[in-house]
């Protein structure tokens, strides 16, 4: 029934390392340790019900006992002042028999009350230590996500900067090298292959601008 004890000790000792050294995802287990805290809390909330119920039977039946010593008490009275001391003795005969068990319905009805009041103060305990442990489990849950990010951001980091990605860059590098020196060589290419009478028509530009400017000479309209 107080499994939950030895629980809450499993998530805050060595078990908790065990679990973390096993690469266990710490997350859902802190959630199914809370799950069975739960569940325990459950099981003792329903012996502490039975319990109340058991010493409320008992109160009650101690009672009607009590009560039963009392009314026989005072018909045994009644009895005598009627003058009948043979309906008083039998009324004093019952009244003992109601005593004695009035009397051990009580000692089992204390009994009762004690287990209950002890079990009552048992689950609060228990439902404090679990509201404890949920606040650390709120922690512990935080604290395993930031872990994971960074790990995964350092991973991230470190590939960035590793060989094969500087070799990757180089490659790429020279690739665009490559494609500016054939860009420039198809450019010598296409100056050296102009023919002659391209060469000559430019010859022949050259000389027509030359006249023109003298004829802007001698015209003055330089």
């Amino acid at each position: 029934m107080f499994k939950f004890f030895s629980r809450v000790k499993t998530v805050v000792g060595s078990e908790l390392n065990a679990m973390l050294d096993k690469a266990e995802d710490p997350v859902k287990m802190l959630d199914q340790f809370m799950r069975e805290m739960e569940s325990d809390i459950r099981e003792v909330e329903s012996a502490v019900a039975k319990q109340i119920a058991n010493e409320k039977m008992l109160k009650r039946k101690h009672d009607d006992a009590q009560a039963l010593v009392d009314k026989r008490q005072a018909q045994a009275e009644k009895a005598i002042e009627a003058g009948n001391e043979d309906l008083a003795r039998r009324a004093l005969q019952d009244k003992k028999t109601q005593d004695q068990q009035a009397t051990s319905l009580k000692e089992s009805w204390e009994r009762a009350k004690t287990d209950a009041d002890q079990l009552r103060t048992k689950l609060d305990e228990m439902k404090k230590e679990y509201q404890d442990m949920k606040l650390k489990k709120d922690s512990l849950k935080a604290r395993a996500e930031s872990a994971k990010t960074r790990t995964k951001m350092n991973r991230t980091m470190s590939s960035i900067g590793n060989d094969d990605s500087k070799r990757g860059f180089e490659r790429m590098e020279e690739k665009v090298m490559q494609f500016e020196a054939e860009a420039d060589t198809s450019e010598d290419l296409s100056a050296a292959s102009k023919s002659l009478d391209d060469e000559f028509d430019n010859l022949e530009n050259d000389g027509v601008d030359d006249e023109l400017a003298a004829l802007k000479k001698k015209m003055g309209k330089e």
